[in-house]
C-alpha cells in the first residue's frame, strides 16, 4: 500500500475539498441547463456522452493544471497528458451519465490522485445532492453535507446473513451467466446507483457493492474513499481493484471471502 506523507495527504485532500465546491458551483452557474447527448458506440451499443461531460473535464484539468502543472492526468473525455511525473490525477468527469441524461440525481464528479499508479486520495462529489465523500489520509475519509463533515466507516461488524448487498451488471455477463450466481441475483435486494453505492458502502449503509466493466475512472476515485472507510475493495477474481473491471467492495474480509466463493463461477 502506498501512504502519502501527512503534509501530503493534507496539501491534496485541502485541493479536493476546494474542487468538490467549485465543481457544484460550476454546474449550478453554467451547467444546470439542456445539453447535448451523442453515443460515442454509435449504433453497437448505448455509451452516452454529453455537453456536461466535457465542460466538467476541461474544468477539472484546468483546476489541477493551475496548481500543479507537473502532473500527468488522465481523464475519461480527453486522453492522457503525460509527464515523467509520480503523480497522476484521474478523472471521471460525470460517472453515472446515463442518470445525468434522465435527470436522475446520483451522478457525480469522481478524481483520484495517484502516486506511482496507485490511488491514494479520492473524491466523489454529487452536485445535485449536495454532498461529497472524499479521504484524509490512507485511514480518515469523511462525507461532507450541507457545510458538516462527518467521518465514515464501513459497517465491519454486519454478518453475512445480514448483508445488504447492491448490484449492477451493466450488460457485463450473460444471461447463462447469471443464472450460475443465483444467490447472488436472490441478495440483490437494494438499489445500484452508481458510485453513489460504493459511497454509502464506506458510510455503512450497504455492505456489499457488486459491479461490472469498470474502468480505472469509474473505480479508481472510489478505492482510496472505500478503504479509508474500512472496507476492501477488489476484482472478481480476488485482483487488485486498480486494474479495474469487474468489481467487489465489501465491509470486512468474512463478507469479502464468501462472496468472493459465490462469484467463482463467473470470475475466471
Amino acid at each position: 500500500m502506498i501512504i502519502l506523507k501527512p503534509r501530503e495527504y493534507k496539501l491534496y485532500a485541502n485541493f479536493l475539498n476546494t474542487l468538490a465546491k467549485d465543481l457544484t458551483k460550476f454546474y449550478y452557474s453554467k451547467l444546470n441547463k439542456p445539453f447535448r447527448v451523442s453515443n460515442k458506440k454509435k449504433g453497437r451499443g448505448y455509451d452516452p456522452v454529453t455537453s456536461a461531460d466535457k465542460a466538467f473535464e476541461q474544468f477539472i484539468r484546468k483546476e489541477i493544471s493551475k496548481k500543479f502543472p507537473k502532473h500527468q492526468i488522465k481523464g475519461e473525455e480527453f486522453g492522457f497528458k503525460k509527464s515523467k511525473n509520480n503523480f497522476t490525477w484521474i478523472i471521471d468527469p460525470i460517472d453515472g451519465t446515463r442518470s445525468f441524461v434522465i435527470g436522475n440525481p446520483t451522478w457525480s464528479n469522481l478524481v483520484s490522485l495517484n502516486y506511482k499508479g496507485n490511488p491514494v486520495l479520492g473524491l466523489a462529489n454529487f452536485p445535485v445532492l449536495k454532498k461529497y465523500y472524499l479521504n484524509y489520509s490512507n485511514k480518515l475519509a469523511y462525507v461532507i453535507e450541507n457545510k458538516k463533515r462527518k467521518k465514515i466507516k464501513v459497517n465491519q461488524k454486519v454478518s453475512f446473513t445480514n448483508i445488504k448487498l447492491s448490484a449492477a451488471f451493466h450488460g457485463g455477463i450473460t444471461l447463462s451467466q447469471q443464472k450460475k450466481i443465483p444467490k447472488i441475483l436472490k441478495l440483490m435486494q437494494f438499489p445500484c446507483s452508481d458510485a453513489l453505492s460504493y459511497a454509502h458502502l464506506a458510510e455503512g449503509k450497504i455492505d456489499v457493492v457488486i459491479q461490472c466493466l469498470n474502468k480505472i475512472w469509474d473505480i479508481h476515485p472510489l478505492i482510496p474513499i472505500i478503504e479509508a472507510a474500512g472496507g476492501i475493495v477488489t476484482t472478481w477474481n480476488n485482483d487488485s481493484a486498480v486494474k479495474a473491471g469487474n468489481i467487489l467492495a465489501s465491509s470486512n474480509k468474512n463478507i469479502h471471502k464468501k462472496t468472493l466463493k459465490i462469484l467463482k463461477p463467473i470470475s475466471k
